[in-house]
């Protein structure tokens, strides 16, 4: 193989990887900031919830207020009846009683109903603090992990640049470092395998007489659709099956 087209094909190599890291260290912050809004999303969940029992409870003490009211008023009531004269006032009296009564029957199912809701936000609390729990645990492990793989993704473009550095000095045409430029620059990839009369990139039928000259790698040759450097690798073959022996004759 010419020398050059093969520092190429390792050049692509090393772009290539490069630009795995480079774009895993660019989703770095993304994936850090989903990871942020899902803490963010599990503390407002726990921090609504427990805003609605303190709201429960207000609305309880409220209820509980009125209550000891009309029950304060019903046992004065009570106390008054036994001073009425008249048929009339006892009337009037019994009548007031059962009012307050009633009264007191609204409040009281409010507190059953306030209760009740007290149990469920209570549940949602719990909930809530087990899903905080398990974000904060998630969180904490992947965000580790995403900085972790920040370190490494920056030592393999750090690699690269100097792999590359150290690969075009061998370069026998400089030129060509130009022309992969020209092509990296426009397709993101400038070299390319050619395989079964076609180029494995845009997957264009090669010219017969291109076909040929790229099989002996012995020169720069373009896909006349791409652009792309060409180069050739006979495919491996795997070995065949040894033969099942004979069976014994009986």
């Amino acid at each position: 193989m010419l020398p050059d087209l093969e520092r190429l094909i390792q050049l692509q190599e090393i772009e290539s990887k490069a630009a795995v890291a480079a774009k895993a260290i660019a989703e770095a912050p993304g994936r850090i900031a989903a990871l942020d809004a899902l803490l963010k999303g599990a503390t407002l969940a726990l921090d609504s919830a427990k805003h609605a029992l303190a709201e429960n409870k207000t609305r309880r003490g409220l209820i509980d207020k009125d209550l000891a009211s009309a029950q304060q008023r019903q046992d004065k009531y009570k106390d008054q009846v036994m001073a009425v004269k008249t048929n009339e006032q006892l009337h009037a009296m019994q009548h007031q009683i059962k009012a307050v009564a009633d009264e007191i029957g609204v409040h009281e199912e409010k507190v059953l109903v306030s209760m009740m809701e007290a149990d469920e936000v209570n549940a949602t609390i719990k909930k809530a603090e087990a899903a905080l729990k398990a974000a904060q645990a998630k969180v904490g492990t992947e965000r580790a992990a995403v900085e972790a793989d920040v370190k490494v993704q920056q030592g393999v473009v750090t690699e690269c640049a100097t792999a590359r550095t150290t690969l075009v000095a061998t370069l026998n045409d400089k030129g060509l470092l130009d022309t992969f430029g020209r092509i990296a620059k426009v397709r993101g990839t400038a070299v390319a395998r050619a395989e079964g009369e076609r180029c494995t990139v845009c997957q264009v039928r090669l010219r017969p007489a291109v076909f040929v000259q790229v099989l002996k790698n012995d020169q720069i040759m373009q896909c006349d659709s791409c652009n792309r450097i060409l180069y050739f690798i006979a495919p491996v073959v795997a070995p065949a099956a040894p033969a099942a022996p004979d069976a014994p004759a009986s």
